[in-house]
């Protein structure tokens, strides 16, 4: 089915919820207890500074729970007070946190398996179940998938990425290729690749320039399906899909790159076709997240100060989180990703994720903060509550006595 037909069916369908059920003022209490954390409104009022003894905390001046995860935790709290005897399920991790997932499973939601090769095991999922999709979004064909079973469906897909798919929409609609910069295994970019006809997803500027010269002067097609054989649609070509292109964006990726991979293609495509036909083959966009922005912006404004240590709080699987990071190290500053305050201890030592796409590596650090005075720069990405961050303050401040 069409994905904008499709997308159209569920919003005129009487089992289709995008908005909350009104039930704010009772999950409200609960969230302000789980997430919320007076430390980290004191940080707030004090100029995001801290200092305890032999410690000053910095905190960047935007970090954390983002409007479109709010909304996605609140309406799948409401959804099981709405629906207080169903069977729940989710069709995937609602944000990248652990710990709000975890919650989720103590309120008996269940997540749809992963069975081998990646795919997601539906069987389960009966006809009339009520299913929520996270705030990432579901593919084109777990929607259709759900439709067809008559399923109750809350969505609590971010906006931001609803409009990176009206993009992609236009794309399809007009003839063009979407260039999507994103990570190929990434649940946003599955979900959003699979609203373009053809797509090919890169992953950074090194990638888009490699497209870039396959663009103007050909190349080795025994080559570039190597390289993108799980980043493209099905029957791709890229001698023919190259011709008329346009760029959206997983809003999770670095809004410099971002911006850097969009300017090189028009210019590509400028180069190859000229001025006048430029239309013809490149479509411009504008799908950056601001919330992303936001915070990437205010860890540029953090990691001028002098720090001798960054800490950088968020899931491991955290594409905005790991971005973050990635600015810390750009900077030189020593820097350690962790997802919770359990990763510090016992003693001066941390567990932390070094820059890998292998989630599962961590490394362990010891001693990691430095004997004296110290100032330690602290962020957090989009999907992680004021609570944990200010749980990994309280072991920094611990361990320096």
């Amino acid at each position: 089915m069409n994905p904008r037909v499709l997308r159209q069916n569920l919003r005129d369908s009487e089992r289709y919820f995008r908005k909350s059920f009104g039930r704010e003022a009772e999950v409200e209490p609960i969230l302000r207890d789980e997430y919320q954390s007076t430390l980290i409104q004191r940080l707030r009022s004090q100029n995001y500074t801290l200092t305890q003894g032999d410690v000053t905390i910095r905190l960047a001046e935007a970090f954390g729970f983002c409007w479109g995860v709010e909304r996605a935790i609140a309406m799948a709290y409401e959804t099981r007070r709405q629906f207080p005897d169903a069977r729940i399920w989710i069709t995937n991790e609602i944000i990248h946190n652990p710990s709000v997932n975890e919650n989720l499973r103590q309120m008996q939601i269940e997540f749809v398996p992963v069975v081998a090769g990646g795919q997601k095991d539906f069987s389960g999922v009966n006809r009339g179940a009520v299913v929520i999709l996270p705030a990432f979004g579901a593919s084109v064909q777990e929607m259709e998938l759900l439709h067809e079973r008559e399923c109750v469906i809350v969505d609590t897909t971010c906006p931001w990425v609803s409009k990176v798919w009206n993009r992609v929409g236009k794309h399809r609609k007009g003839g063009y290729t979407s260039i999507i910069h994103g990570k190929y295994q990434h649940e946003e970019t599955i979900a959003t690749s699979s609203h373009a006809e053809r797509y090919l997803v890169v992953l950074n500027l090194e990638e888009a320039a490699y497209v870039a010269k396959y663009i103007l002067h050909g190349g080795d097609r025994q080559e570039f399906f190597a390289k993108f054989s799980n980043a493209c649609s099905e029957g791709f070509d890229p001698d023919q899909d190259l011709e008329r292109v346009g760029v959206a964006n997983q809003t999770t990726m670095l809004k410099g790159e971002t911006e850097a991979i969009g300017k090189l293609f028009e210019h590509t495509m400028l180069q190859r076709y000229g001025p006048v036909n430029l239309h013809e083959h490149f479509l411009s966009f504008n799908t950056i997240c601001d919330a992303t922005q936001e915070r990437q912006d205010a860890m540029f404004g953090l990691v001028e100060n002098s720090l001798d240590v960054m800490v950088v709080i968020g899931g491991f699987n955290s594409s905005n989180t790991t971005h973050l990071q990635e600015i810390a190290i750009e900077y030189g500053i020593p820097s350690y990703h962790i997802d919770s305050a359990d990763r510090i201890g016992p003693g001066n030592r941390v567990q932390h994720k070094p820059l890998s796409p292998d989630l599962h590596y961590l490394e362990m650090a010891e001693p990691w903060l430095p004997a004296g005075v110290i100032t330690v720069g602290v962020t957090s990405g989009a999907s992680t509550p004021d609570k944990v961050v200010a749980d990994v303050i309280a072991k920094i401040f611990e361990i320096k006595g």
